[in-house]
């Protein structure tokens, strides 16, 4: 590298990691000035309040990577062009993965219950792969196992070739020994729902289906919100849906803006070294004028692409990519615009 290179990369590096690191304490200072009283309401001492922000940094700076891109490109490549030793620079962003910390923090806060690892007496629902959802009216674990009460399961069908199926037991017994480890259904029917009026039902004592595959573990987890799965997670879990009829267009909206928005980073800096140069007489007050405005559209546009993408208005991965194609266009002409 070059002496030039050093220095700007130096200087880069430096706005970069002023701006990563002061605004996400800035955003932590306004929210705890915000909600600092309803927090206390609910009991929650100022150690915990603290400890839960933590578990925020890692989102807010997710968030603000962006924008701490786009002040390091117009501060860096503004001061230089000032000096004429520079006329364009670029970056690259970074993808953080929240590892569940939202969820971590908002169980602190108490605004979400703790994720349940005991037996659970009420009736609740699980989706599983393939189409099956399983109603199950309580879950018990024991010393060898567990066992669930009436549990339903059901796979929606289209027609003759893969007709509905469901399935109904008193019970369910699940065996932890290695040989025989599974759920066993007992005391049941099986109904093949072909078409209108048309059925064929078996009743038994005992069935062991490998359809029921997870576990007493699995079946007591709360599912994920979407921002808490990864890129693959959220694939998996969108084509159980669809399989099973549900209306997925704002899953698909958030699965593809996991990676739209870490490169939105690369498409802001694009931008905003052309931008930065175009008027090298112009100081401080310009370039937080220039970022705080870009940053506004950027992030109005990517809400408006979540609300067109769940509408159906234009298809989910088009919605997503199109605030980074829109600000991807006008950083080239910038560039092509700007002097060399």
């Amino acid at each position: 590298m070059t002496t030039l290179d050093r220095y700007v990369s130096r200087e880069w590096v430096k706005v970069f990691l002023l701006a990563a690191l002061g605004f996400p304490f800035l955003v932590m200072v306004i929210d705890l000035t915000d909600k600092l009283d309803t927090y206390l309401g609910r009991g929650i001492s100022k150690g915990r309040v603290a400890y839960s922000y933590l578990f925020f940094l890692p989102e807010t700076i997710s968030l603000v990577l962006p924008v701490a891109v786009l002040f390091a490109v117009v501060f860096t490549v503004g001061a230089l062009g000032r000096h004429s030793e520079l006329t364009a620079a670029k970056a690259s962003g970074i993808s953080f993965h929240r590892l569940g910390a939202s969820a971590r923090r908002a169980e602190l806060l108490g605004e979400k219950t703790a994720r349940p690892t005991g037996s659970r007496f009420s009736p609740f629902v699980y989706r599983a792969d393939s189409g099956w959802v399983y109603s199950i009216r309580s879950l018990e674990l024991r010393t060898s196992g567990a066992e669930m009460r009436d549990p339903i399961m059901e796979r929606e069908g289209t027609g003759e070739d893969y007709p509905t199926i469901l399935v109904a037991a008193q019970r369910a017994t699940y065996d932890t020994a290695r040989t025989t480890r599974g759920w066993t259904l007992v005391k049941g029917a099986v109904r093949y729902l072909v078409g209108p009026s048309r059925e064929t039902t078996f009743n038994f004592d005992s069935l062991r289906i490998t359809t029921l595959r997870e576990t007493p573990t699995a079946l007591l987890a709360e599912p994920k919100a979407p921002d808490e799965m990864r890129y693959a997670e959220l694939g998996r879990y969108v084509d159980a849906l669809s399989r099973s009829g549900s209306d997925t267009k704002k899953l698909r909206v958030e699965r593809a803006l996991k990676l739209a928005v870490p490169f939105a980073c690369i498409i802001i800096a694009l931008f905003g070294a052309p931008l930065a140069i175009s008027t090298p007489r112009t100081g401080m007050a310009w370039g937080v004028a220039v970022c705080l405005a870009t940053t506004f559209v950027d992030l109005l546009m990517f809400q408006l692409s979540k609300a067109v993408g769940a509408s159906g208005a234009l298809p989910p991965a088009f919605a997503a990519w199109m605030p980074n194609l829109l600000f991807g266009a006008a950083g080239v002409w910038l560039l092509r615009k700007a002097p060399t």
